[in-house]
């Protein structure tokens, strides 16, 4: 019987690849739109296997994607169209899932595209833990992670994030609307499920995909419409089927709880005042003259990316990092301090520590190619020198920037 069972659900797997391939085939005639290879994740339900025509951009010793519903681990949730879904996890040791496929025709570099994709989260994920000493130990990966879209030249090569959801909190299918603007001609998509922002620790988390559509071209000035948003849960358990009361008992030291977390703090709903005029940084720019230059003096850099919550310093960045490593090939002289700056939304410790780790990997840039270490210092100044509110989008971006200060100068 059970036999009998997969060999139906493999006829009408096959049946439903070759028929969505052959209606990507005709449709993607139209328009220029680009078709996915199985863009409905149908295949056998199955665990640790990604589906027909993609491919597996996960952690060396991790498990792939799983096609759902297969009653493994209590997802069961009936797909939005076909007979499958796909499921992603984030995991608490810091490894998330992620799959890969190459486009049947390249992204263009100056064309926007839009792009939908239905997503909804599992109430039930059951699986172990892999924390040290836990993973022994069942957890439910319920806590909302959200969807991240790359494009790149490759499997997994996550070059540009295209597009990212909030978190993924609605339990029912809801469709997600994104407008594709590539830097390049990228010839492969990656989706990535990964955690909240700013990712304090990692945690155990899913989310639920189908009917992907087309990538289709639109101008650049037009906008897709806004998906549905629902409240996050108040409360999200990481246990199944927690007991109905619970004994207090003392509390312990938790090794994975920030230092001195302190309550979190009220944004302020006023502009930050701007620094003094003494103080105001000037644009840093390959064709900045000498003479504007002066002991104290502060340039702001701009283009200078790194990865979310992260010091890592993104590829597209290397322009900006090579004309300030000719400033000061250039000004042999002078003697600089890299200041990081965060917005003002996570905890100060976190502010702090990532804004030095991000002034610390610009400077081991410069050491690396050839500025002597004598030359540079570092610091991170955290959220506590804004130049605009932390209220909104734009004054975030502000906030969250790389100075460079003039310590010694020569005249």
């Amino acid at each position: 019987m059970k036999n009998a069972v997969h060999m139906r659900w493999r006829l009408f797997a096959s049946l439903s690849f070759v028929l969505l391939f052959s209606s990507s085939y005709i449709f993607a005639q139209e328009e220029g739109a680009i078709f996915l290879t199985n863009p409905s994740f149908e295949d056998l339900p199955q665990h640790s296997k990604p589906p027909r025509g993609w491919y597996d951009c996960g952690f060396a010793g991790e498990s792939p994607p799983d096609v759902q519903p297969s009653g493994e681990f209590g997802v069961v949730k009936p797909a939005h169209g076909g007979q499958s879904y796909l499921g992603m996890v984030v995991r608490d040791n810091d490894t998330w899932e992620a799959i890969s496929q190459r486009l049947s025709t390249p992204l263009k570099k100056g064309q926007c595209y839009s792009f939908s994709i239905f997503l909804a989260r599992s109430n039930l994920y059951i699986s172990f833990s892999r924390l040290p000493g836990n993973s022994d130990k069942e957890a439910n990966y319920i806590t909302p992670a959200k969807l991240r879209i790359y494009g790149g030249f490759d499997y997994c090569d996550k070059r540009y994030m295209m597009g990212e959801t909030n978190l993924i909190v609605n339990e029912r299918w809801i469709e997600f609307n994104f407008k594709f603007e590539p830097l390049d001609d990228y010839t492969h998509l990656i989706f990535e499920a990964f955690y909240k922002t700013p990712t304090l620790f990692p945690y155990n988390g899913n989310i639920l995909m189908d009917e992907a559509s087309a990538i289709k071209p639109i101008p650049c000035d037009e906008e897709p419409e806004v998906e549905e948003e629902e409240p996050e849960p108040e409360v999200v358990t990481t246990t199944p089927n927690p007991p109905a009361v619970e004994e207090k008992t003392p509390e312990k030291a938790d090794p994975f709880k920030a230092p001195e977390q302190q309550p979190e703090e009220k944004v302020a709903t006023n502009p930050a005042p701007p620094p003094p005029v003494s103080d105001q940084p000037i644009k840093f720019s390959k064709e900045i003259k000498r003479a504007d230059l002066k002991k104290g003096q502060k340039l702001q850099v701009d283009n200078l990316y790194f990865e979310a919550d992260k010091s890592v310093i993104q590829e597209n960045s290397h322009t900006i990092l090579n004309e300030i490593f000719d400033f000061l090939d250039d000004n042999k002289d002078l003697v600089i301090e890299i200041g990081g700056h965060t917005n003002g939304l996570p905890p100060d410790w976190y502010c702090d520590r990532l804004s030095n780790d991000r002034a610390k990997a610009v400077v081991d840039f410069l050491v690396n190619n050839g500025i002597s270490k004598n030359r540079l210092q570092f610091k991170g100044y955290g959220k506590r020198q804004p130049i605009a509110s932390n209220e909104t989008n734009e004054g975030r971006k502000k906030n969250q920037r790389v100075e460079i200060k003039i310590l010694s100068i020569n005249r």
